[in-house]
């Protein structure tokens, strides 16, 4: 295809997302379920050009930044603490569903090799890390469910490449050997883990020395593309990889960025995550395209029935292992007397309920060799399975977690945590403030601005401490300097454009008005 019709392609491609995301927020519909339906529109629309999608290309261009942002947000205590249920999901549900579909696929199909169908079970198995992110950022959920949620979907995509590997061994050869497996799964896991802590500790002190905004941000994308690559290389997990480095750099972002690098870098993440996003799941949808050209539309008609049979398998062997191994956990935890909080059924059901699948899946079956036996069958189940589970699932998880009741808890007192650790924030500064009153040269400025701070810290310990009513006061207060903010604003956009002013002075100023708007909001809000 010629490079410039590629680029005409490519931006029309950015121009639809914008409007897909437009119609997702109108509609209440997860983003990646509208990009999915836009992608299959486009695919049938006549003159649309067909993609042949390098899946090498996918994994290593899409994959790494996406899981890595993931992971960067990702709560290590929280991810620390869930680890017993994020492994059982991420590792044992994994092989179980793997293992069921693949039974049910020889029972249907006969004709096709157990590891031809043990290779569609490995690549449909696990969810897709960028599907969740895509749904659960618009839902209000508890932080224990969402993250484990998230840390499966960041751990699972390791444990079925590894079985989609032998199986695709297995199926061209005829051989497979359990133990030679299991050792290669252990190195696969601990040699990627190594490799992302390394780079993830590594960026930690590089960060530090750039001292450039600009820099640090190109280095931490630099990092997801680095880490995955470098374990790949060496056949270790680049998605074990990437998810090391990006909870080890999101560790150590407290100290290792300033203020103004963590402002530009959650923009341009957040900016570039959205890009991405949206492109994959186009992609996916267009891949409709080649795989209907090889079927024909007979064909395609005659396997939506097989289809049906393996996306209910998929989605009974999830719910069968979720509810299992959720009073395996409990019992496991008893025996080694550890304390692991109880699931309730709503959540329960969540878990089991939440399984999107997506762009890896995709990948990995466009990966598989031209002469694998059923390739364009696999293909197609693929594609079934990933359309039904995101535009299924994903548009009714919250519906459900609605109509479950399973709601963000507030802390047992009604005090908002954040209320409380603000308020220490403002006793601290009041106590240097105090303390620099006494001293020579400051001391004069520091008994100036004692009165604000304790003001500030009055308000804090007043809001935490007296409840609804000051809060209610508080949230006023903020109110009230909003609408200053944006009266000063408009003064500021008018001076602009009367010439009293320079853009440089206008951009200074502007900014500072913006900031000072995210603080207060971001008060409002907490």
């Amino acid at each position: 295809m010629d490079p410039v019709l590629v680029l005409h392609l490519i931006l029309a491609l950015l121009a639809v997302a914008v409007l897909l995301a437009l119609a997702a927020r109108r509609l209440h519909i997860p983003p990646s379920a509208a990009y999915v339906l836009g992608g299959m529109a486009l695919a049938v629309v006549p003159g649309v050009p067909h993609l042949a999608l390098d899946p090498d290309l996918i994994l290593a261009l899409f994959l790494p930044p996406l899981l890595q942002s993931s992971a960067f947000f990702t709560v290590w205590r929280d991810f620390r603490a869930n680890l017993r249920p994020i492994l059982l999901l991420a590792i044992g549900c994994v092989a179980f569903t793997t293992l069921i579909v693949g039974v049910v696929l020889k029972l249907l199909v006969p004709a096709l090799p157990w590891a031809a169908c043990f290779a569609l079970g490995a690549i449909i198995s696990p969810p897709d890390a960028v599907s969740a992110a895509s749904v659960l950022e618009h839902l209000r959920i508890p932080r224990r469910l969402r993250t484990i949620l998230e840390g499966e979907s960041l751990v699972n995509d390791a444990s079925g490449l590894v079985l989609y590997r032998f199986a695709v061994v297995a199926a061209l050869t005829g051989a497979f050997s359990p133990l030679p497996a299991a050792a290669t799964f252990v190195y696969v896991a601990v040699v990627g883990l190594a490799i992302g802590y390394g780079f993830g500790r590594v960026s930690a002190l590089l960060f530090r020395r750039l001292h450039d905004p600009n820099l640090e941000i190109l280095a931490s994308f630099l990092l997801a593309w680095a880490s995955y690559m470098a374990a790949e290389a060496v056949e270790a997990s680049g998605v074990l990889s990437t998810v090391a480095g990006g909870l080890t750099m999101g560790w150590y972002q407290h100290v290792a960025f300033t203020s103004g690098t963590r402002v530009k870098a959650r923009a341009t993440w957040s900016v570039v995550v959205f890009v991405m996003e949206a492109l994959v799941f186009v992609l996916i949808g267009l891949s409709l395209n080649g795989v209907l050209a090889r079927l024909g539309a007979a064909g395609a008609m005659a396997l939506l029935p097989l289809a049906l049979l393996i996306t209910l398998a998929l989605t009974l062997a999830r719910f069968a292992w979720v509810f299992t191994g959720s009073a395996l956990s409990r019992l496991l935890a008893r025996r080694q007397r550890t304390h692991e909080p109880a699931s309730p059924r709503g959540t329960v059901l969540v878990i089991a309920w939440a399984g999107m699948r997506g762009v890896v899946s995709l990948a990995i079956a466009l990966a598989l060799p031209e002469n694998f036996p059923g390739r364009d069958l696999i293909l197609f189940l693929t594609f079934f399975v990933i359309l039904v589970t995101v535009l299924v699932q994903g548009t009714t998880l919250g519906p459900l977690i609605k109509w479950l009741g399973v709601a963000r808890p507030v802390a047992s007192d009604g005090v908002p945590p954040v209320a409380v650790a603000r308020a220490e924030l403002e006793r601290a500064a009041l106590r240097l403030i105090e303390e620099r009153g006494n001293d020579e040269i400051v001391g004069p400025i520091a008994r100036d601005l004692i009165p604000e701070f304790r003001e500030r810290a009055g308000q804090a310990a007043r809001t935490h401490e007296a409840g609804g009513a000051a809060r209610a006061e508080q949230t006023a207060r903020l109110s009230l300097r909003l609408d200053a903010i944006e009266v000063a604003r408009e003064r500021l956009v008018a001076m602009h454009r009367a010439g009293d002013i320079h853009d440089e002075v206008m951009l200074v100023l502007e900014q500072e008005l913006d900031f000072d708007e995210l603080r207060l909001r971001g008060q409002i809000a907490h």
